[in-house]
């Protein structure tokens, strides 16, 4: 088993990639502290996968919350070797016509939230001679969309944050290492398809911003947190890496 006695967080496990992501690495032999704001959804997931699955209602914007939940995991296990920061969320909108206030909320889930979680986790990781990041970035870090400015800028700030903190963090035998998914089938796209006027159009044009024309499942993006949770990747830090389905290869 690749994580074997491993303690990570998951935070955004209550539905989507986060949930998929707990579930591998619970059959890989890791004890998983799953959080979400949904803290009634995570506890369903980690009912489901038993007694090395614990859950916690967690709002990754607010500091006090963060630390209590870097806290429970080491109380309960012991310590903590893997944080997966995957709570995010999307908004539509220009920079003209986003709000300031929507703005700002996005931001201190999507990026702020990855930095407080780092920031309580860290030192722990040091004290117990390291331990491994996984970022929850995006492929429109570097290729863009259309109409969605928050989400691009936030999902650009977590890819260079991941680099800036592999250098820092180095000689503490702290790796930190992001994930950039393309499209992913979730509860969040499934309503923004549903609200779309032409959901079928959206689906097919969605499709075929890929070269393998459909979009990615949860575990396909889990698989990849996974691998640079485990040992597997030791030799990589600072790094992106891109499951999009080719989509940023045009």
């Amino acid at each position: 088993m690749r994580l074997k006695d491993k303690v990570a967080i998951i935070t955004g496990s209550a539905a989507g990639i986060g949930e998929a992501a707990a579930e591998l690495f619970v059959r890989e032999g890791a004890r998983v502290l799953l959080a979400d704001r949904n803290g009634e959804g995570a506890a369903q997931v980690a009912e489901r996968l038993g007694p090395n699955a614990v859950a916690m209602a967690v709002d990754v914007s607010r500091s006090d919350e963060v630390k209590r939940m870097v806290d429970t995991a080491v109380e309960r296990f012991g310590r903590l070797d893997i944080l997966a920061n995957n709570a995010g969320y999307g908004i539509p909108g220009t920079v003209v016509n986003t709000e300031e206030a929507d703005w700002d909320a996005l931001m201190a889930v999507n990026l702020k939230g990855v930095f407080l979680c780092c920031k309580h986790a860290i030192p722990v990781m040091a004290a117990q001679g390291g331990g491994t990041i996984v970022n929850t970035a995006s492929n429109v870090a570097t290729v863009g969309i259309f109409d969605r400015a928050a989400y691009v800028a936030s999902k650009g700030g977590v890819a260079a944050l991941t680099k800036a903190m592999a250098l820092d963090h180095a000689e503490q035998k702290i790796r930190v290492n992001c994930v950039a998914p393309g499209v992913t089938w979730s509860s969040y796209f499934e309503k923004m398809v549903a609200n779309h006027p032409d959901p079928d159009t959206f689906k097919a044009k969605l499709k075929a911003r890929s070269p393998i024309n459909r979009w990615a499942q949860p575990v396909e993006i889990a698989s990849a947190i996974l691998w640079l949770a485990s040992d597997e990747a030791s030799f990589a830090t600072g790094a992106m890496f891109t499951v999009d389905g080719g989509m940023s290869a045009w």
